[in-house]
């Protein structure tokens, strides 16, 4: 089997697993969190180590599959908030250039670094968010929806729950401004797990082109990002339209930057004593209590700004 038709044959059974995945999700439960954000998986794995005609095969596979499944309108929700942005992370995963041109040295490689990942990431979920947005037509009604199925499932869960008309109501203006920013922050998270786990799998299969990425040394978001996190902080100020692009922005942003305060525990713990110890509480402190993720963000905010101390590329390391 040639090249060309292995990368077809191998896109479309990664879009059929991709549409599997996505639709099994059904009802909001652990389980179909889980499915969720596994459905882009076989979409990275199969643009790493089969290059992008496979990546965007999936995708379209897998959206072809959906609109004939459920509607036309769901497919396109899938292709811009997570389909879509997984294809073009592998197509970036791919892309390098000879190092001279960048200064480095002769016969060697530039790879496009994991801080240009982390960024275009940002911006293609928050493109993808507004786009969803604009579809349906975010606004009370959406939100005042979110909110009953959230109560209906607390309520099942604890059938002595039974908030206040008044406590729904200040619920559905926080969800109103808070779910963009959750909503954003998710995504980013799920897709660059599924990139970083697509990269080791590839990478163990013999397939990977692109070398082990030094991860904690350089998984950093560019001060672009923090242009963008300061625009959708204004837009927030705004009512309506404005405000969810802001919310949006300052979700899928924010998570870049937390994603990078965890890069930089792990590169400022190497070659320590204490070191496992100090991940470990790190992040069970995240599971167990989630405002410690707060402290990632600013370290990770700290970093771009040039607020620590120059940083030294250590050697490569799995963690």
């Amino acid at each position: 089997m040639n090249t060309n038709r292995a990368s077809l044959l191998v896109g479309l059974l990664a879009g059929i697993a991709t549409a599997l995945l996505s639709l099994s999700a059904g009802t909001p439960s652990s389980l179909s969190f889980f499915l969720l954000s596994a459905a882009t998986l076989p979409i990275l794995i199969a643009g790493m180590g089969w290059r992008n005609t496979s990546a965007i095969v999936a995708a379209a596979t897998a959206s072809i599959i959906i609109a004939l499944m459920v509607s036309p309108m769901v497919a396109v929700m899938f292709l811009a908030t997570s389909l879509g942005p997984a294809a073009w992370i592998a197509h970036l995963a791919n892309l390098a250039r000879p190092a001279e041109e960048v200064g480095g040295p002769s016969g060697a490689l530039a790879w496009y670094p994991l801080s240009g990942i982390l960024l275009q990431l940002s911006a293609l979920v928050t493109a993808g968010l507004v786009i969803l947005g604009l579809i349906v037509g975010y606004g009370a009604d959406i939100v005042g929806k979110v909110v009953d199925a959230f109560l209906k499932v607390m309520e099942e869960q604890n059938p002595s729950y039974h908030p206040s008309a008044e406590a729904v109501s200040e619920m559905k203006v926080i969800f109103a401004h808070a779910l963009p920013a959750v909503q954003g922050a998710v995504w980013v998270i799920i897709l660059f797990t599924s990139f970083y786990l697509a990269a080791r799998i590839v990478r163990m299969s013999g397939r990977a082109n692109r070398p082990q990425d030094d991860v904690p040394a350089t998984l950093r978001m560019p001060r672009a990002g923090l242009a963008a996190l300061v625009a959708g902080l204004v837009l927030t100020l705004f009512d309506g339209t404005p405000a969810f692009i802001g919310s949006a922005i300052c979700g899928a942003f924010g998570a870049g930057f937390m994603l990078s305060g965890f890069a930089v525990m792990h590169q400022r713990t190497r070659g320590k004593s204490w070191r496992f110890a100090a991940l470990w509480f790190g992040y069970v402190a995240v599971i167990v209590f989630t405002i410690p993720l707060v402290f990632f963000f600013f370290a990770g905010l700290l970093e771009t700004a040039g607020a620590f101390s120059p940083r030294r590329s250590g050697p490569h390391d799995k963690t």
